[in-house]
């Protein structure tokens, strides 16, 4: 078997800052064409390699070649049984575990598609996967789906959703000396930061997995000179809540919780920005049972958006499994161990053979 950590480590090498994948794109392809069982397409700097051997259930194991720009990271660097650098665990650990299993596993129970894909680290709807079901949909058909992100090789299910809500209020400018003539913008959001900074939170229990759902305030803008009051202030908030809701159940619950605070009037605004639904553990497929059994521990809930979602959208169940420490993922410290890498292919490969 290849030494992972090494594999790691070579593609940690190649850039591949979201929207330029190209060069890894081409040695992934590079690889995957070398081996003589598997039928290979790419597709823009998406590659997908598949088995076509009638096996009764088609697993496809999916995992994103991007990565986020880089800090003082860009470099892998090797200290012992670890690699350190930018994508170390999110995840170029993942990619090196599937192309060793793609090349290395002739003969598998279940027919496998080993999907490689570009720029999932940036908005959505330029995102690889998506070009993949719009373009090529039959590349990505399959009875269950494991996406690689990583997770500590724990299985974490489903994932919940998000939506962003961009909230505008305006106000009347003033001298900063006389503000009883205007009408304070910025101060009018006092309201609306409190209610979300005292909101308790819901959690949510589903098949064993439980779902914190979260609300923050992730941008704040306003002000016109340091001697203005001033007319206009906006928030932006993201909203990640649990997959038993969908997208304008959760907005309409925002609103039962903000509105009072908000007294909108003329001019002011209230913009979904973007939404996505998550997806439910899923659980019960059979060959996510079987992942579930092979990892040796109980299963999690996914904290965040993943494209398991993109999956559940289109009818396959998914769950996400893979080397490195998610809470490491675009962090300075970004790093992936040789036992992290090693265990994730021994389960993997336990449940496709």
């Amino acid at each position: 078997m290849n030494d992972l950590l090494a594999t790691t480590a070579e593609l940690m090498a190649v850039s591949s800052v979201s929207g330029d994948e190209a060069a890894i794109a081409a040695l992934v392809e590079d690889r995957l064409r070398a081996v003589s069982w598997l039928s290979v397409d790419r597709v823009g700097d998406n590659v997908v390699a598949r088995t076509t051997l009638s096996r009764p259930h088609r697993l496809v194991v999916a995992g994103h070649l991007d990565t986020v720009p880089p800090g003082d990271n860009e470099r892998p660097r090797m200290d012992g049984d670890i690699v350190w650098g930018v994508g170390a665990s999110d995840m170029k650990g993942g990619l090196a575990v599937m192309l060793e299993l793609a090349a290395t596993m002739r003969e598998p129970a279940l027919d496998v598609t080993w999907c490689f894909y570009a720029r999932e680290e940036i908005d959505r709807d330029r995102s690889g996967l998506l070009e993949l079901w719009q373009d090529r949909p039959e590349l990505l058909a399959g009875d269950a789906a494991v996406l690689g992100e990583p997770t500590n090789g724990l299985v974490e299910a489903g994932c919940q959703g998000t939506l962003r809500v961009r909230i505008t209020l305006h106000g009347v400018r003033a001298h900063s000396a006389r503000p009883f003539t205007g009408r304070n913008a910025i101060h009018r959001l006092a309201p609306l930061l409190q209610r979300v900074a005292d909101w308790p939170g819901r959690e949510v229990t589903l098949d064993g997995c439980r779902y914190a759902e979260q609300l923050q305030v992730v941008g704040v803008e306003g002000g016109v000179a340091s001697n203005v009051v001033p007319d206009r202030a906006r928030v932006t908030l993201n909203h990640r809540y649990a997959p038993d809701r969908q997208w304008a159940e959760a907005e309409a619950i925002l609103h039962e919780l903000l509105d009072p605070t908000l007294e909108l009037g003329d001019g002011d605004t209230w913009e979904l920005l973007d939404a996505g639904d998550g997806a439910p553990p899923s659980l019960g497929h059979p060959v996510l049972k079987a992942l579930v059994e092979k990892s040796g521990a109980p299963p999690k809930a996914k904290v965040g958006w993943t494209d398991v979602a993109s999956f559940w959208a289109h009818g396959v169940p998914a769950a996400n499994f893979g080397p490195g420490d998610p809470l490491l993922a675009h962090h300075p410290d970004e790093r992936v161990a040789r036992s992290q890498l090693d265990r994730t292919r021994t389960v993997l490969r336990s449940v496709i053979a």
